[in-house]
């Protein structure tokens, strides 16, 4: 039995979307449950459109998302010796032809066909042409396609599809500036890498046909194809970018795990029982592409922010932490470079407090740098008569808690103690400490809140926020 070889095959032409993360993400899982090989190819032949920053927006999203490939990356664009050498032996063999049809006979054609009500295609005009041509008169390269028989596959996810090969017509594989076309190209790829498995979106089902004829022009057997339905938006259209139609990236920037997006992308369109939380080994264990939904699948952003806030909650500390030192780096803080708490007691207090990571930076702003003011809602709130001395008794019972005794629940001790001295309730001494340590009035426990600012940051917030309540006094 072959070896699965399956592989990823993105233009350049724009950044990785949720749709094409998705096919990445399935032709990755199923090399993997079969314990198989996982190429990454960049089908840059499109020069005009193809940019260095979508190629390398493409690579970022793969590593981000842990879609390790195990050859590659490929370009096209690298391979054009390759793709002209199978031209001329096509050409050799009279399975390809030069066309010289102008565009102008060629519209002519095409509204000669629509008048009759055919459907427009190239006539074969220049497949026995064997008139004289000038060297330099312009030409393409067409596919002789077969004129009888059926082209009949059995797509993994869709089922046995078939074409009449009457329907399809002498298809371009060389343009007239000699670049080579897509559905050319693809096929000597996949030809010469030795893919046995193509999982690729529905809008390709109407290559496939084409591509399986230049197979067996080639002599070649052709991969099984299983072609996956689209992505609609939660209303049912077609995904745009108001649905969640963005760059993989953007998720990122939005505070999402990798995890999670992966977790997402899995059950769009591919189930196992009711489960919805998958590890990764779970994944490439249960992954079959006849699991896969033959209909559209429609994004949800609810689901996905619950599963990001359980993946911030589930995943081991240190993971979300680095997530996190990235988002306080996208808010000009250098982790590295700045005093401030453990990343991971961070994500402690916070996981539950937040939905995403981005959030979490911001509200995590404050242990890296200076208080800028006091929320002035807070302020009126909690800043009464008798606010003061109780900041200034807590400063004296803190400043008594030696260094290596700073923890929450000695912290918490020692303030019950200011309380119980002042006959109020907690809420009357931590809401004003929460002020000076962040200068809102919500953050996780005070305990905990003085443990991530740090014990002489604590004195010297407090002492500051005496001094500016004791002005509006």
């Amino acid at each position: 039995m072959e070896k699965v070889k399956t592989r990823f095959a993105p233009s350049p032409t724009g950044y990785l979307h949720v749709g094409g993360a998705r096919t990445a993400l399935f032709s990755w899982l199923y090399a993997r449950h079969c314990g198989g090989t996982f190429v990454l190819r960049i089908e840059d032949t499109d020069r005009e459109r193809s940019t260095q920053p979508a190629i390398d927006a493409i690579l970022e999203s793969m590593e981000w998302l842990h879609l390790n490939w195990d050859e590659g990356p490929y370009y096209q664009t690298k391979r054009f010796d390759r793709y002209k050498e199978v031209i001329d032996q096509l050409i050799k063999e009279g399975k390809a032809y030069k066309c010289y049809c102008s565009k102008e006979r060629l519209d002519q054609v095409r509204e000669e066909q629509k008048a009759k009500g055919l459907k427009p295609r190239y006539d074969g005009h220049c497949r026995d042409d064997h008139s004289e041509h000038s060297p330099d008169e312009p030409y393409v390269v067409r596919f002789r396609n077969p004129d009888t028989g059926v082209v009949a596959f059995d797509d993994m996810v869709k089922g046995h599809i078939e074409f009449q090969n009457s329907e399809l017509d002498d298809f371009i594989i060389q343009r007239s500036d000699g670049t080579p076309t897509y559905n050319f190209c693809v096929v000597v790829d996949d030809y010469d890498m030795g893919i046995t498995h193509v999982i690729r979106g529905d809008d390709h089902v109407n290559n496939t046909p084409r591509q399986i004829n230049l197979y067996h022009a080639l002599g070649a057997k052709e991969p099984v194809f299983g072609h996956v339905a689209m992505i609609l938006g939660d209303d049912g259209n077609k995904l745009s970018k108001r649905h969640g139609a963005v760059s993989v990236m953007q998720y990122r920037e939005d505070g999402y795990l990798p995890e999670a997006l992966v977790n997402y992308l899995v059950r769009l369109g591919w189930s196992h029982g009711d489960q919805e939380i998958f590890t990764v080994q779970e994944m490439i264990d249960y992954f079959t592409p006849e699991q896969i939904n033959k209909s559209a699948s429609s994004f949800n952003t609810k689901k996905l922010e619950w599963l990001n806030a359980h993946y911030m909650k589930t995943l081991p500390r240190a993971e979300v932490a680095q997530e996190l030192k990235w988002h306080l780096g996208r808010l000009g803080i250098d982790t590295d470079k700045v005093a401030g708490p453990n990343l991971e007691l961070v994500v402690k207090n916070y996981c539950e407090r937040t939905h995403t990571l981005k959030e979490m930076a911001e509200k995590a702003r404050c242990y890296f740098e200076d208080i800028q003011g006091y929320d002035p809602a807070g302020v009126k709130k909690w800043i009464k008569e008798g606010s003061v001395a109780i900041l200034e008794d807590s400063l004296k019972v803190l400043q008594a808690i030696p260094e290596d005794q700073w923890q929450p629940e000695v912290i918490d001790k020692a303030l019950e103690g200011v309380a119980a001295q002042h006959e109020v309730g907690m809420g009357k001494v931590g809401q004003p400490l929460r002020l000076a340590m962040t200068g809102t009035p919500t953050s996780p426990g005070i305990g905990d809140t003085m443990e991530l600012v740090g014990r002489e940051r604590t004195f010297k917030r407090i002492s500051d926020a005496i001094a500016a309540f004791s002005a509006k006094a």
